[in-house]
């Protein structure tokens, strides 16, 4: 049993537990997970979401520990949503976010969560939208949702928090044609991490580049994105990136657009939400069950178009 009045008090085995249970693909831990959903609603909605990419071997894991003990020592309680990729032949992820995070994982104020992505796209697991409520309920001020990397469906990220930020590393725009101008256009920021030693002017020359390319993309009204640089080894410039965090939530939230935002992303998981048990139930329908490995063979064979056998499998219903 899952004690709501401790998890709203923060006691982080109480929130693991809840997790845990959102988690779950049984129908009903799935139904009880709602409710306790649905209880935890009104004391959910008080941080500041915010989602971090970037490519392999930029400093995700440097990055958020120096970052999140930064927020820390400012006051805050930060939980680090970090998800790890399943592997597409076993299903199975390693999930060592805290072996990466090592000295933050030792905080009390700091609550760290990996999760398996289990072939989700977006570079998110498929229940981050419930565990940040969860994490709100807890009393957590910020929450990072930590991505799998950068790949085109990295949109789902954004969907979900309110600012994303995009991780580069100084390689003087070299990388710059090979970043997804999607990507771009969704970013609130960019940082170039691992500006120290031998690389911090060639952090400033591709600081450069990248400000040059965000000119040309069209953002919101209220804020053009921001290029940082920083190096999360050497502690240098964490502070200047969460002023910058900090000066866009003002923004935001005197322009009205955080709220407005808040409420789109809801209406959008509501739509994806709608489509997934639409699937399922599709699946679970007994006459599809035994109609549809038939259509795959007359499809493979020629006998008939994928369109109108999906219309036989939808009609159906």
């Amino acid at each position: 049993m899952i004690d709501l009045e401790k998890l709203k008090s923060g006691n982080r085995r109480s929130l693991a537990k809840a997790i845990t249970l959102v988690e779950s693909k049984l129908d009903e831990h799935r139904s009880r997970a709602q409710d306790i959903l649905n209880t935890l609603l009104p004391h959910t909605g008080n941080s500041i979401r915010i989602g971090i990419t970037g490519i392999p071997g930029v400093g995700k894991s440097t990055f958020i520990e120096a970052f999140g003990l930064h927020l820390i020592s400012q006051g805050k309680k930060v939980a680090v949503l970090a998800v790890d990729p399943s592997s597409p032949i076993r299903g199975g992820s390693i999930l060592g976010d805290k072996t990466r995070m090592e000295l933050l994982s030792r905080e009390n104020n700091a609550f760290i969560r990996p999760s398996p992505s289990e072939g989700a796209l977006g570079g998110v697991a498929q229940k981050t939208r419930e565990t940040m409520l969860l994490c709100e309920a807890a009393g957590y001020d910020v929450i990072l949702v930590e991505t799998v990397g950068v790949g085109q469906s990295e949109y789902e990220v954004a969907a979900m928090v309110d600012f994303f930020l995009v991780l580069m590393l100084p390689n003087a725009g070299d990388e710059l044609q090979g970043i997804k101008r999607g990507i771009m256009e969704l970013a609130d920021a960019l940082v170039i991490n691992k500006a120290d030693g031998e690389s911090e002017n060639l952090a400033k020359q591709t600081q450069g580049y990248y400000k040059s390319a965000l000119k040309l993309m069209k953002h919101t009204s209220f804020w053009q994105p921001q290029v940082n640089t920083c190096s999360a080894l050497k502690n240098h410039g964490i502070e200047d990136v969460w002023a910058m965090i900090n000066d866009y939530y003002q923004k935001s939230r005197d322009n009205d657009y955080f709220e407005n935002n808040r409420a789109q992303q809801n209406s959008q998981w509501l739509n994806k939400l709608i489509q997934e048990m639409l699937e399922l139930r599709l699946k679970q329908n007994q006459a599809v069950k035994r109609q549809l490995p038939k259509l795959q063979q007359a499809v493979q064979d020629h006998e008939i178009t994928p369109y109108n056998a999906a219309q036989k499998i939808i009609d159906l219903l």
